[in-house]
């Protein structure tokens, strides 16, 4: 009698590691191998995906395109709450890893699969955001992170795994950079960007130009929102993702959207990438300066304690939590009146703040002018820094008493 195998879902992108897991998983366990491609704008060929899943020695292959959900439910709320992790780092890959598990979970069970594999480093912070937003869905799916558990102890190893075996790469032990795509971002990881000295080289740079390239010619590029959610694009409405595609054109061609960073991994050691967040930088620069003139001061200043809170939530897979959603409430909140145009002026590299036009600023020419305003009277002052300064003349009057 046949006895069907048990299944197991790979999350698969046909880059290094996971195309050498499809052969590795048929060597050491007794599973039929699924593979799951989720398209999040990586630009990859996904009809070559497809045939390589299957080469390897994949039973069949799931290739779900998230790329709207990916921008809607994770991107924009990111924008809304302008959430950074440690000051630069704009959350690319880590915005993407919660859809990806929610959709694994659903194959699995689509599948009546108890398995779930990843492809993720054991020093890397994926392997958490994919096990703990597995778990948020499905406690009771087993994990396989094969990099917990093989032989192979580096990309070298991994490459010449790859040769073995007989499956086909792009990476070389030249160009070893580790790198993941989406619409929102590029990471550049690992090679000789793990020596500090190294200055990163600029022709690893897929969606930006260097600076350096750029013409010598200034632009500008008009940001709407509704809201806190971007709509428009120098005065045309555009669906979300081609609304991402043209933004990072724009920012790209103009050389803005790059920053290295050395970050704190939430595995416990810091580690050093290049990231280009082309249309990402434009976004958020746009929609915080549109939050500075329609959010009062005490809701601005808190939201900026709120913001590096909901950075810390995705960077760390947290996003399937009470917290997070409490604190999407607030941001929710404070968006009523984030509505308006900002207009960018762009040069090689740099951008700085055109105009800002909405009907929701609070910023009153009358009252803010160095002249006579009905609004405010200048002898008004005395009395408020008279009340203001109270505590710190009680104290000064104490300290001089007791000297």
């Amino acid at each position: 009698m046949y006895i069907m195998k048990e299944k197991v879902i790979l999350a698969y992108s046909g880059g290094l590691d996971t195309s050498i897991i499809v052969p590795w998983l048929m060597e050491n366990y007794d599973l039929e191998v699924i593979a799951a491609c989720m398209d999040v704008g990586q630009g990859d060929d996904m009809e070559l995906v497809k045939q390589k899943a299957i080469k390897s020695g994949a039973s069949k292959i799931y290739v779900e395109d998230l790329k709207e959900e990916f921008v809607t439910e994770y991107c924009f709320k990111a924008i809304k709450a302008r959430a950074v992790y440690e000051e630069k780092y704009m959350l690319g890959t880590s915005l993407a890893r919660p859809s990806m598990s929610k959709r694994l979970v659903e194959i699995a069970h689509e599948e009546g699969a108890k398995y779930i594999c990843h492809g993720c480093t054991g020093k890397g912070n994926d392997q958490v955001r994919f096990e703990v937003g597995i778990a948020a869905f499905d406690p009771t799916i087993k994990i396989i992170a094969p990099w917990r558990i093989w032989d192979i102890k580096s990309r070298e190893d991994a490459i010449d795994y790859a040769a073995l075996k007989g499956v086909e790469i792009s990476v070389t032990k030249e160009k070893i950079y580790s790198r993941d795509k989406n619409l929102w971002h590029l990471s550049h990881e690992g090679g000789d960007l793990e020596d500090l000295m190294n200055e990163h080289k600029i022709d690893m740079y897929q969606m930006v130009t260097p600076a350096e390239q750029v013409p010598d010619v200034v632009n500008h590029v008009e940001i709407s929102f509704e809201q806190g959610v971007p709509k428009k694009v120098n005065g045309e409405e555009i669906a979300p993702v081609q609304l991402i595609e043209l933004l990072n054109k724009i920012a790209g061609e103009n050389g803005i959207g790059v920053i290295d960073i050395v970050e704190n991994r939430l595995v416990g050691m810091k580690s050093r990438g290049v990231y280009e967040t082309p249309a990402g930088t434009l976004l958020y620069a746009a929609h915080k300066e549109l939050e500075y003139v329609t959010l009062d001061k005490e809701a601005l200043h808190f939201k900026e304690i709120v913001a590096k809170k909901y950075g810390e939530l995705i960077y760390e897979g947290l996003w399937f939590t009470p917290l997070r959603e409490a604190i999407d409430a607030f941001i929710e909140s404070t968006q009523t009146n984030v509505t308006g145009t900002v207009k960018l002026k762009l040069y090689k590299g740099n951008m700085t703040v055109s105009s800002i036009d909405t009907k929701f600023a609070l910023y009153d020419e009358g009252i803010s002018s160095f002249g006579a305003s009905e609004l405010y009277s200048h002898k008004d002052s005395e009395g408020f820094i008279n009340l203001f300064g109270l505590p710190s003349k009680i104290t000064a009057y104490v300290r001089n008493k007791n000297k």
